[in-house]
Formats: structure tokens, sequence, C-alpha cells
């Protein structure tokens, strides 16, 4: 086991051991630990009382954050020349068709999120491969296949991300910067822990919300009080 640096040891000797924090705590924590030079990104990760592997307790949705995440989103329009315009008028970086099918044919990722229309959804089929591990294929159940090409582009860009409990039954996302105010950081992780639990599936049986960690990227994560959010 790699040994913790001086800087580690002094952020984790500021989180009180098997102490759960309420949300306001753990938000004005984070900022306090985090000592990379860089602006850390701050993460939520909340376990889940279900079985991912049945249907029926899958979770997965959308969530506008109301202080965005602090990246700049990369999105690649795939549309149709009817629908150019609009996603250039609505921020997103890349715009094009059967160009870009063939970049990432070619092993091209270099993107956060992909918009498109319906109708280009069959060329995107044979795609799967590349796009679907990284977490690219586009979705109707996350609005990212819609012929409301320009609102979709101009949610991601305003803080719009899409979840999906992965196969350990944990929910994990990016919800703002260390550099935000820790009210800020509150106020998103209420926002994402709140539509999870309106998402609960009626097969979920027992507790939901297990357990809530917050953390920076170099920081130890903070233990949240489920009960207390």
């Amino acid at each position: 086991m790699a040994k913790l640096t001086k800087k580690q040891k002094e952020a984790a000797a500021k989180i009180e051991k098997n102490k759960l924090y309420n949300l306001k705590e753990a938000s004005a924590l984070v900022k306090q630990v985090a000592s990379a030079k860089f602006d850390e990104s701050v993460d939520i990760a909340v376990r889940l009382g279900v079985d991912p592997r049945k249907a029926n307790q899958m979770v997965r949705g959308v969530v506008t954050l109301p202080h965005g995440t602090g990246k700049d989103v990369r999105v690649l329009a795939l549309v149709t020349p009817d629908k150019e315009a609009e996603a250039k008028a609505a921020g997103a970086d890349h715009v094009g068709l059967d160009d870009y099918l063939q970049k990432i044919k070619d092993g091209w990722t270099d993107i956060d999120v992909i918009v498109t229309v319906p109708a280009v959804m069959g060329k995107l089929g044979p795609l799967g491969r590349v796009l679907g591990p990284r977490g690219l294929m586009p979705n109707p159940k996350t609005g990212t296949v819609t012929m409301e090409v320009g609102k979709a582009v101009n949610d991601i860009k305003s803080g719009k991300i899409d979840f999906k409990v992965d196969k350990t039954g944990i929910v994990h996302a990016g919800i703002g910067r260390v550099s935000f105010d820790a009210d800020k950081i509150s106020d998103n992780a209420h926002e994402i822990i709140q539509t999870l639990i309106k998402l609960k599936p009626t097969a979920a049986k027992g507790q939901y919300i297990k357990s809530i960690h917050l953390s920076s990227t170099m920081s130890p994560a903070i233990a949240l009080d489920p009960k207390a959010v």
C-alpha cells in the first residue's frame, strides 16, 4: 500500500474517524482538506440498496445542478444539416455528421457528451463498441436523442449531467470544484441526492440510501449521514 504524503496525512487528520457529517459540514470540509495545486473536482458517491443486475432495480437519470459542474463540457452534435445552425447557436463544440462518424470509427473520442436526433441513431449502432464503454452513446432517457437539439446542448452546457448506478450499486458524479463556495457544493449535492430519492425503484426493499461520501480529486472521502440530507 502506498504511503501517505504529508499533505494527505494532514487532510485525513481533519476528518473525524467514524463521524457522519451533515451536508453543509461536509461541503465546507471538502474545501479544507483539498491540497492540490489545481482546482480539484468535487465528487459524490452514493451507495444504493438496489441490485443493478435486475432491470426493475436499475437507477438511471439526469439532473441539472443549480450551480453547474465547473467543467467545460465538450459537446458533439451529430445532426442532420437542418439542425446544424441550432446546435452551433446553443454552443456545441463540434457539429456535423458523416465526417465525425468516421473520426469516431477511427478512434477519436475527445468529447464528453454526444447529442443527436432520432434519425441518426441507426448510424451510431455500429459504433456502440467505441461509444458504449466510454459512456458516450446517446440515449433518449437522458435527453441526448432529441429533436430539440439546441435545448439539449444548452442544458448540458448549463450543468445537466446524467448518472447511472454501477454494478456495485454506487452512483458516482462530479458535482463541482473546490473553488466553489461551500453553499454551492451543498446545493449541487442536495439536488442529486433528492433526484436519486425520487428515482427509488418500487422493487428496492430495505434501506435505499445506504451511504454517501463526498471527496475531491486528491482528498480522502468524507462520510455523510444519509438521514441528514
